[in-house]
C-alpha cells in the first residue's frame, strides 16, 4: 500500500482546519505524505481519504471518492453525524487502527438520475443521500407520478418527493417523516414533502427497480440531486432514477452499532 492519504475537509470549519494540520503532522511523522488537492488524490488513488466536517462534508468525500473505489473515514465537526465513524477527540486513536488494518468497508447504495425531455435524456446526475422534487416559488400543489419498472404505481398530490438511499433516510426524507432504514436494507424510499390527500404515504421499493418520476401536474418543479445540482423540470417531462453501476466507500471501525448510532443521535434514553 503507498504511504499516501488523502484529506477533505469543511474549510468554513476553523476547526477542522487546526485538526488538518495536526493530521499532517501526525502523518508525516510516520513518513506518510498528506494530499489535499482533489486532483493529486485522484492521480495517487490514495488506499483512503479523510473527511473532516459534519455529515455533509462526507456525503460530498464519498461521493466524489466512489469511482475511484476509494472509501473515506469520517470525522464529525456536526451535530448530528449520522454517518461519519468518529468524533474528534478519538481521530488519532481511530488512524492508528486504520493504519494497522483493523476496520471494515462498508458499501452505500448510490443512485442514478437522468431527466428525459424532448424525448432525449438529458443531465446525467449521482446521489448518495437523495433526489428531490419541490415545488417552486407561488407554484401551487403539484403532482408527481412515479412509475415503477414502466408500471404506474403511486401519485404524489403535494409540495414535493424524496427519492431516498438508506444513507438518505436519516437525512431530509427523516425530517419530512419518512422512516430510518438501515444501510444494510438495499432498498430506495420515496416520501412525499406535504401530501395534500390521506393516501399519499412512504413507499419503500427494492433497489432492483427503475423509479420514473413525472410532473403531471403543475408548470414546473426544482429537482435537486444530493442537494447541491439542480434543474427545472417541466410539465410532462421525467426523471428515471435507478441503482448506481458504483457505490460509496465507508471506513468502519467497529465501534458503534446503527442501533447504537440511531439511539445515541435522537436521545432515546429508553433503555439506559
Amino acid at each position: 500500500m503507498e504511504r499516501v492519504v488523502g484529506l477533505w475537509l469543511n474549510k468554513s470549519k476553523s476547526e477542522a482546519t487546526a485538526l488538518a494540520d495536526e493530521i499532517k503532522h501526525w502523518f508525516q511523522k510516520r513518513n506518510w505524505m498528506v494530499l489535499s488537492q482533489w486532483q493529486d488524490i485522484v492521480e495517487h488513488r490514495t488506499p483512503f481519504l479523510i473527511s473532516l466536517g459534519g455529515d455533509g462534508t462526507l456525503l460530498q468525500a464519498a461521493r466524489e471518492g466512489a469511482p475511484y473505489g476509494i472509501p473515506v473515514l469520517g470525522v464529525n465537526f456536526g451535530r448530528l453525524g449520522f454517518l461519519c465513524e468518529i468524533e474528534k477527540v478519538d481521530v488519532f486513536e481511530a488512524l492508528e487502527k486504520v493504519l494497522n488494518g483493523e476496520y471494515q468497508i462498508q458499501e452505500r447504495l448510490m443512485l442514478q438520475a437522468v431527466v428525459n425531455r424532448n424525448q432525449a435524456e438529458d443531465c446525467l446526475q449521482m446521489a448518495l443521500n437523495d433526489v428531490v422534487f419541490f415545488r417552486e416559488g407561488r407554484e401551487g400543489v403539484i403532482t408527481l407520478q412515479a412509475n415503477l419498472s414502466g408500471e404506474p404505481s403511486v401519485s404524489y398530490p403535494a409540495d414535493g418527493l424524496i427519492v431516498a438511499t438508506p444513507t438518505g433516510s436519516t437525512a431530509y426524507s427523516l425530517s419530512a417523516g419518512g422512516p430510518i432504514l438501515s444501510p444494510n436494507v438495499q432498498a430506495v424510499l420515496l416520501t412525499p414533502l406535504a401530501a395534500h390527500t390521506l393516501s399519499a404515504r412512504p413507499l419503500l421499493v427494492s433497489d432492483q427497480e427503475e423509479i420514473q418520476i413525472f410532473l403531471s401536474s403543475g408548470d414546473q418543479c426544482v429537482v435537486s440531486f444530493d442537494g447541491r445540482n439542480s434543474i427545472t423540470l417541466h410539465s410532462g417531462e421525467s426523471v428515471t432514477i435507478k441503482k448506481a453501476s458504483i457505490r460509496a466507500k465507508l471506513i468502519r471501525l467497529g465501534n458503534r452499532s446503527f442501533t447504537q448510532v440511531v439511539r445515541e443521535k435522537l436521545r432515546d434514553r429508553w433503555h439506559e
